[in-house]
């Protein structure tokens, strides 16, 4: 196991700071609160700690408007704070990752007010202005991720400046190298503090098109999809030139000792494994999100993964994510029984693992009326926000889930069904199957660090193996509500683990029987052990 990185062989937990614990009562959670519960994620069994920004922000996109990346905004704390959670998380052998969002700047950032005050600013050029098309419009037909132009004019100085997202996050010129030394000094200070490594918002974003060139019609677009889908992403995102940018980050982040870097990248799998970077020179992790974005059955997951595994490039380490603040929770994508065997499927495939917050105690989307809504996204585009995926932990039945003594700044689940508390009691709780899994998958090295081998898919059973220099593991998962029986692997199989957290031990002869919405960890015999070697 110590022949791996830590982030390797470790399980990451990312915490979206509003939402997990708030400690003063202003309904929003904040540094202090991820500091009292760190106990909770050691005894979940997680090994590092992502943490959504907390940069000073004026919160037009809940912090992914930064306006000074070397501080933390008075909602969540202080820079004391952090330098007290991230030396507490370090002491009881936690690793913290800190979001970095390189992409763009709020308009607050005094980068931008120095860029827009004159077109001869010398800061002019750190952010995208364009002079306007012919007809005084905007220069290209680019959209903003969250609806409408990507483009908005500023009437001072006669151009439009680009942004990918709202209006009030411009984007940064990547391509410009004072703006580049800027950033790595951004990453240096934090790393100087401690952090463990960065997860990279929008990686893929930060170059664009040199010519600026119209992006081309979708043709899949279609009835309910959000605007950003009218036009394929191909002049506005994903520019080859981005690698470059990325082996300058990872360079920094090479110049301190067993630190990560992580890129938040939406692309096909072809195009995800392109950040790697030539040599490995790219992201150590390049987020590979197809288990969010697959349809849920087990000839789909199963080719995903399969397609995956060949897609890597050689030395490349894999990574799954189940889900996170911008998506559907697993548990309203697949239901409860489901989101069991997800569970599975996720802590038991090859590589480094993700678990959003909430996700362990199966916490589903919470409704949140229009009227409500936070989500810049949902205001400009109702029914595609993320505020359902971003309410606040329920840690036990009282009527704000013990988030917080204030009024929670979203709305929570019904906690007197859906709490930490209640499935602490509870020994067959999602709780305690996330605890078991992430105990196994740190026992067994065929798990943390193992090969990987697709064994069988038929009908709705998917069948893989797990195996080290001493161990082979069989991992079978039913994506289906009724009984099914696959073949006895050999004399001497075990299991270890059932989703139903009701079953262990020898298997007897005769086929292996799983219920409906099980999965099962076997461990393989003797016999089958001797045959291989």
């Amino acid at each position: 196991m110590q022949s791996h990185a830590w982030w390797q062989r470790g399980v990451i937990y990312q915490v979206y700071p509003r939402s997990f614990q708030d400690s003063n009562g202003d309904g929003i959670g904040d540094l202090e609160g991820v500091r009292r519960r760190l106990d909770y994620l050691v005894r979940l069994g997680v090994d590092a700690i992502w943490l959504s920004p907390i940069f000073p922000s004026p919160m037009a996109d809940f912090g992914y408007d930064i306006a000074d990346y070397c501080g933390v905004d008075p909602i969540f704390g202080t820079l004391e704070d952090f330098d007290r959670l991230i030396g507490e998380a370090h002491a009881r052998g936690l690793k913290l990752i800190l979001d970095f969002v390189p992409n763009h700047t709020s308009e607050a950032h005094p980068w931008f007010a120095e860029s827009r005050s004159s077109r001869s600013s010398p800061k002019r050029d750190w952010y995208i202005w364009r002079d306007p098309a012919p007809d005084g419009g905007p220069p290209n037909n680019w959209i903003s991720n969250f609806g409408g132009s990507a483009w908005s004019f500023d009437e001072a100085s006669g151009q439009y400046y680009h942004h990918a997202f709202l209006e009030q996050q411009p984007d940064l010129n990547w391509r410009n190298p004072e703006l580049r030394a800027a950033m790595a000094d951004v990453m240096r200070f934090w790393l100087e503090r401690g952090v463990d490594g960065f997860r990279v918002d929008v990686i893929w974003h930060l170059i664009k098109d040199a010519q600026f060139r119209d992006n081309p019609p979708n043709p899949a677009f279609g009835p309910g999809q959000p605007d950003i889908n009218r036009l394929l992403q191909v002049h506005s995102a994903d520019q080859d030139e981005v690698l470059d940018v990325i082996r300058e980050m990872r360079a920094v982040v090479d110049g301190y000792e067993d630190r990560v870097l992580i890129g938040e990248i939406y692309l096909p799998v072809e195009r995800l494994v392109a950040y790697y970077g030539p040599g490995l020179s790219g992201v150590h992790l390049p987020f590979n999100f197809q288990l969010i974005l697959a349809p849920w059955s087990a000839r789909a997951i199963g080719r995903l993964i399969d397609e995956y595994e060949r897609a890597l490039p050689p030395g490349g380490w894999p990574n799954w994510v189940l889900g996170n603040h911008d998506q559907k929770r697993i548990a309203t994508r697949v239901g409860a029984a489901q989101a069991r065997v997800a569970a599975m499927l996720l802590l038991t495939l090859r590589g480094t693992l993700t678990i959003y917050y909430g996700d362990e105690i199966g916490l589903a989307d919470v409704p949140v009326p229009h009227e409500l809504a936070q989500d810049p996204w949902e205001r400009n585009e109702p029914g595609h926000g993320r505020d359902p995926a971003r309410t606040p932990m329920p840690w036990d039945d009282s009527p704000t889930g013990g988030f917080t003594s204030g009024r929670p700044w979203l709305p929570l689940n019904d906690t007197t069904t859906l709490n930490v508390a209640a499935q602490e009691a509870d020994p067959r709780s999602m709780l305690a199957l996330h605890r078991a899994l992430l105990a196994l998958r740190r026992a067994h090295p065929a798990l943390a660090i193992g090969g990987y081998q697709g064994d069988r898919t038929e009908g709705d059973v998917l069948v893989f193996r797990r195996r080290s220099a001493d161990e082979e593991l069989l991992v079978a998962l039913n994506f289906g509500p009724s009984p099914v029986e696959i073949p006895h692997p050999g004399a001497g199989a075990e299991t270890l683990l059932s989703t139903h957290l009701d079953r262990s031990g020898p298997e007897p002869a005769g086929p292996l029987r799983l219920r409906g919405d099980e999965g099962v960890v076997f461990r393989l015999g003797g016999e089958l052990q001797a045959a291989r070697a």
